[in-house]
């Protein structure tokens, strides 16, 4: 009964932010809603001075939800799919090249290269962290996140061309780093003695080229069987019961469950996949499902980000390092696209290219998510909880804001 309370006071918040949104405030769909669920927060913890067992109560409910097991283990696997599904495939594989580059070079370079800057960081303002974890910061920042993207990026009037590689990247980059991040995370409870590269190397084929393969069997799978019938409402139910079975049974496997969505939904959003597997009802029935599916999880995942700040802890330090964090983020993301595009003979021409991927690398729950799932004993965790938080919050509002208007004003100049 917790459970389904939870659950209500959830959906029942986000429709209603939803409904003010559209009604009054008109901004994209998921800032609106973060926006007013971080508001509320805050009205939250100013009525404390009045009402203080309405804080606690509060605080008491978002403690009951761990939001690492609801994003990772139930959301992730939903969003993941659903932003694959309606992603022009077509796009992706011209662009494989610098999508590739991105999320795998990319995200292992910046790990290092932000977990270094962050520690010295923390070093210069007495928050006295160890390493391994600044580089589990830069792990788990270092994405972008393709729930914050897709829900963003499509209302921005990005170039096409910009616009499908931060997309793709963001699809495949999550996974890249959750793997890298669940390494770092190993090897920090085991030792630096007690793990070889042997290990870490096995580790990262498994989970991130065994979720590949797996999200292509998949795929495959979905394909025949919607083939083999003409029912949209079983269709429906297939894929619905494959992408919950697929996701839990590569966690079982221990393969990348976040990949392998992402490459199915990528198998079964090819056009012409589509048309052989689906007839034009079961293909309208699909896709609509699937993005009512997206639209609700989004809208949930981020009330759940704006109301995270109930629950976290304030330091004078910890503000002054999260601003710092976020100046870090950007400029190492900023200086790693630079260096990557020389590489890639495409985007000789687009010299703005840099920028924009730069700004439109959205960070959002997944990188919350990471966070939160540090253990608890570690003292480090607040620290890291915070300054992540004042990241994404930046990325979603500040830039997911001003996005459109710094493509118009690039493309006027």
């Amino acid at each position: 009964m917790e459970l389904f309370k939870i659950l209500t006071m959830l959906v029942v918040i986000s429709a209603l932010f939803g409904y003010i949104n559209v009604r009054f405030l008109k901004l994209p769909t998921t800032i609106g809603l973060m926006v007013m669920a971080l508001v509320f927060s805050l009205i939250m913890i100013l009525l404390q001075f009045v009402y203080p067992d309405l804080i606690h109560y509060a605080r008491d409910l978002m403690a009951e939800i761990d939001f690492t097991t609801v994003l990772m283990d139930v959301m992730l696997s939903f969003l993941l799919f659903a932003g694959a599904l309606h992603t022009n495939v077509g796009m992706i594989k011209q662009e494989k090249g610098t999508i590739g580059m991105f999320a795998l070079v990319g995200v292992f370079v910046s790990t290092f290269l932000i977990g270094g800057a962050v520690y010295y960081l923390s070093m210069a303002l007495g928050l006295h962290t160890d390493l391994v974890y600044c580089l589990l910061f830069g792990a788990l920042i270092s994405p972008t996140d393709p729930i914050a993207v897709l829900g963003i990026m499509t209302k921005a009037n990005v170039p096409k061309k910009i616009e499908i590689n931060i997309v793709g990247e963001s699809l495949f980059n999550d996974g890249v780093g959750v793997v890298i991040f669940f390494t770092i995370l190993e090897i920090a409870r085991l030792g630096v003695d007690n793990v070889t590269v042997m290990d870490v190397a096995t580790l990262f084929v498994q989970e991130a080229i065994g979720g590949i393969l797996f999200g292509l069997g998949l795929g495959f799978l979905m394909f025949k069987l919607l083939k083999s019938i003409d029912d949209y409402e079983v269709e429906v139910m297939i894929t619905l019961a494959l992408v919950m079975g697929g996701y839990f049974l590569a966690q079982q496997l221990h393969t990348s469950g976040p990949l392998a969505m992402v490459v199915a939904g990528l198998f079964m959003g090819s056009s012409g996949l589509k048309q052989d597997a689906m007839s034009e009802t079961t293909e309208l029935y699909v896709d609509k499902f699937w993005e009512l599916v997206d639209v609700l999880m989004n809208a949930v995942l981020f009330v759940l980000i704006g109301l995270e700040i109930l629950i976290l802890e304030f330091h004078t330090n910890y503000f002054i390092a999260g601003a710092a964090a976020i100046v870090i983020v950007l400029l190492s993301r900023y200086l790693i696209i630079t260096v990557l595009l020389k590489f890639s003979k495409n985007w000789v021409a687009v010299d703005k290219a840099p920028l924009l991927l730069t700004w439109g690398g959205l960070r959002g729950g997944l990188s919350i998510a990471m966070a939160l799932s540090l253990p608890a004993e570690w003292e480090a965790k607040p620290y890291i909880v915070f300054i992540t938080y004042c990241v994404v919050l930046f990325s979603i509002i500040v830039q997911g804001l001003t996005l459109e208007k710094l493509v118009k004003r690039i493309y006027k100049a």
